[in-house]
């Protein structure tokens, strides 16, 4: 599985952003997606998942009410709206998938600036 993303940029606090993730090769056995994002110095978090079957959404607490992950399974893709984007909010996002053996494919990360 190949993911790329695209969708970062710089943005002043308040602002908007989409990130996009496009999977290709076999995204059968795929079971969840996600978005991870780190910060410099920090260690790697999960943002938020959902589940490729259900649709089933998880969200970090810093993040609730103002991202929203999305996915179309006829497309291969994983979305993630952030609104209200913070100085906090900024790090490298990753795009991640998950299979049902619980191998992880990873995206090569886009970056997302947020100036206050």
């Amino acid at each position: 599985v190949q993911l790329v993303e695209s969708g970062g940029g710089l943005v002043q606090a308040g602002g908007s952003l989409r990130l996009s993730c496009a999977a290709s090769g076999n995204t059968f056995s795929i079971t969840r997606m996600g978005w991870y994002r780190q910060a410099p110095g920090k260690q790697r978090e999960l943002v938020a998942d959902i589940t490729k079957g259900g649709g089933i959404a998880n969200y970090v607490d810093s993040v609730k009410g103002r991202f929203t992950i999305s996915r179309d399974n006829a497309k291969n893709t994983v979305d993630l709206q952030m609104n209200s984007l913070q100085p906090e909010d900024t790090a490298v996002y990753y795009c991640n998938y998950r299979n049902w053996f619980k191998t992880d494919y990873w995206g090569q990360g886009t970056q997302v600036t947020v100036s206050s």
